[in-house]
């Protein structure tokens, strides 16, 4: 039997309350567990597998280890009319990514624009869960972070000193969808990796790279070889630029200096991220910028398609069909995580799933 014939599906609402209770379990306060919960299962209705529930064990390793602070004072420490620093005081990621999303809207309402940076954080899920909170308020968003851990070299090199270094830009709509573009400067992000290593999965060559620059396609041996960027020097180049704005710009870590949460549960890692968010209405009205949007949308997937191809998408198609699927179904809880999670549930002392 197949592990899709064995995958089980669970209700948002049912997993909400048992990555709560989870962190409930280690001194994280209700009402931040509940926060930090929400997050969590939104990544992974929209299909962000590596972000939500399958970083659970990890984070409460890294938890239970001293390397987060479960009751942080989050603040801002510099600010302007259009720009913050926060710092997180070491605290999980997405409270202080959403402490800081919500004090750029703040802003951008009256500056037309705001730049929010971040230092002393951690990792925080998807990108694209930031960078949409300001489309929700008719903003653009856009997002970019250091990733936890490195895991490309500078290109001709081997050494690794960038990592994945994400980047989502959500963009609304009006009668169509928001654009939402989340990419990581990677061919695929290191999340992926270890989904598929899970699994019992093979990587498709292009992933990563062995130190001989031979293919490397079983993720059980990713720590012999290296992710490869997007479109070669470029992606490199990227990764470089939205570390040095989301990290070094803020004084949080940069390449060597980023900690490998994967491997260390005891090391704080000074997560960086930055969110932008811009006031459309500082431009133009709203509603006129939201048709135009829409009629691009029209325009491309109305366009002509190469012989073969059924349809046009665009960023945020998958993430849409997924959350879809998922609110009606059910989130799919694969053998090998729904073990882990059973394993979690014992050592915490809390109901399992199910």
């Amino acid at each position: 039997m197949t592990d899709d014939a064995l995958t089980t599906r669970i209700s948002p609402a049912a997993l909400e309350a048992f990555i709560a209770r989870a962190f409930e379990t280690v001194a994280i306060p209700p009402s931040d567990a509940r926060s930090i919960a929400e997050l969590m299962v939104r990544a992974d209705v929209q299909g962000s597998e590596g972000h939500g529930l399958f970083r659970l064990p990890q984070y409460i390793r890294r938890i239970k280890g001293g390397a987060v602070n479960v009751k942080p004072r989050i603040r801002v420490e510099r600010e302007s009319a259009g720009m913050a620093l926060v710092d997180g005081d070491n605290g999980m990621g997405h409270l202080v990514m959403r402490f800081a999303t919500a004090r750029a809207i703040e802003k951008a309402k009256q500056a037309g624009i705001a730049w929010v940076g971040v230092k002393w954080s951690n990792h925080a899920g998807p990108a694209s869960l930031y960078a949409g909170m300001p489309a929700e308020h008719g903003m653009i968003g856009l997002y970019l972070a250091v990733g936890n851990a490195n895991h490309l070299p500078a290109w001709g090199g081997i050494d690794m000193l960038l990592s994945t270094n994400p980047i989502a830009v959500a963009v609304p709509a009006g009668e169509e969808p928001a654009i939402v573009l989340d990419m990581a400067t990677t061919v695929a992000a290191y999340g992926k990796v270890k989904t598929k290593a899970q699994r019992g999965e093979t990587m498709p060559e292009g992933w990563m790279m062995d130190r001989q620059g031979k293919p490397l396609t079983d993720p059980s041996r990713a720590n012999e070889g290296f992710l490869l960027p997007i479109g070669g020097y470029k992606g490199y180049g990227l990764a470089l630029i939205f570390g040095l704005l989301a990290g070094t710009l803020n004084g949080a870590a940069m390449g060597r200096d980023v900690v490998d949460f994967n491997a260390d549960d005891t090391t704080p890692t000074n997560t960086g991220h930055s969110i932008v968010a811009i006031d459309v209405e500082a431009f133009q009205p709203l509603a006129e910028f939201r048709k135009s949007v829409d009629a691009l949308i029209r325009d491309l997937r109305g366009s002509q398609r190469l012989p073969g191809v059924s349809e046009i998408r665009l960023p945020g198609d998958g993430s849409r069909a997924a959350r879809e699927d998922r609110l009606r179904n059910g989130i799919p809880l694969p053998p090998a995580l729904a073990a882990s999670l059973a394993q979690l549930a014992a050592e915490l002392k809390i109901q399992p799933l199910g």
